[in-house]
């Protein structure tokens, strides 16, 4: 459904993109951010399924500021390399690079963001650093806990795994606890359940957390 694009940061940096376009008009525009395997084949897919609900949807390619053009399976030492990318990333610039997925998609209209894994911490942050955004989605973001203190601009919703073993639920609990307008939503699974090609996969979760998203996109984005 989708295609791969150049976006072009607002420092001059050029990084690719994954854009799926709907049929029709528009509802909005969405970024979608990925995990730490780059814009493989799930999170192409997850943009094509945004599309096919509506949303003119960007992937844009975070890690090409560090490696260009990844794209990565799930093994351990898929997995292993890709959490190598994250200490190398500045928030900063990551935030340049989201507004270069904003600004792709704003001519639809109003701009969400959803993210997973690392792309759910990007969500986050971006929910209170990036301007003109209309919501924020976040997937077990790892990093959320010890960024909690940020404050963001528009409305978030964070869906977590009871049974994640790199975000303990109680750091997951305080960090939503901080901030009583966010919509926070806890599944019998673990981290990564809403990709299909994780062995972390819980169906029943992924689904549910999907209808919620939906849900939150159609009242915020359109």
């Amino acid at each position: 459904m989708g295609k791969m694009i150049e976006l072009t940061a607002s420092d001059g940096h050029k990084l690719s993109a994954y854009r799926a376009e709907p049929k029709g008009k528009p509802r909005g525009g969405l970024i979608v951010v990925q995990e730490i395997f780059g814009v493989n084949g799930h999170i192409r897919s997850v943009a094509d399924g945004y599309a096919a609900d509506g949303y003119l949807a960007v992937a844009p390619a975070f890690f090409d500021r560090v490696e260009r053009g990844l794209d990565i399976g799930y093994t351990q030492p898929d997995i292993e390399r890709g959490r190598a990318f994250i200490p190398k990333m500045q928030w900063d610039k990551v935030m340049l690079d989201a507004g270069a997925g904003r600004d792709n998609v704003k001519s639809a209209g109003k701009v969400g963001i959803v993210g997973y894994c690392w792309g759910g911490t990007v969500s986050w942050m971006a929910a209170a650093r990036l301007e003109g955004l209309a919501g924020a989605v976040c997937y077990y973001g790892g990093g959320i806990p010890n960024n909690a203190g940020e404050k963001p601009k528009c409305p978030v919703m964070f869906h977590w795994g009871e049974t994640d073993q790199s975000i303990p639920i109680e750091a997951a609990k305080k960090a939503a606890a901080q901030h009583p307008s966010a919509q926070s939503f806890i599944y019998p699974a673990g981290h990564g359940f809403n990709c299909d090609q994780r062995g972390s996969y819980h169906a029943e979760s992924a689904k549910l957390a999907r209808t919620r998203t939906l849900e939150f996109l159609r009242k915020h984005v359109g």
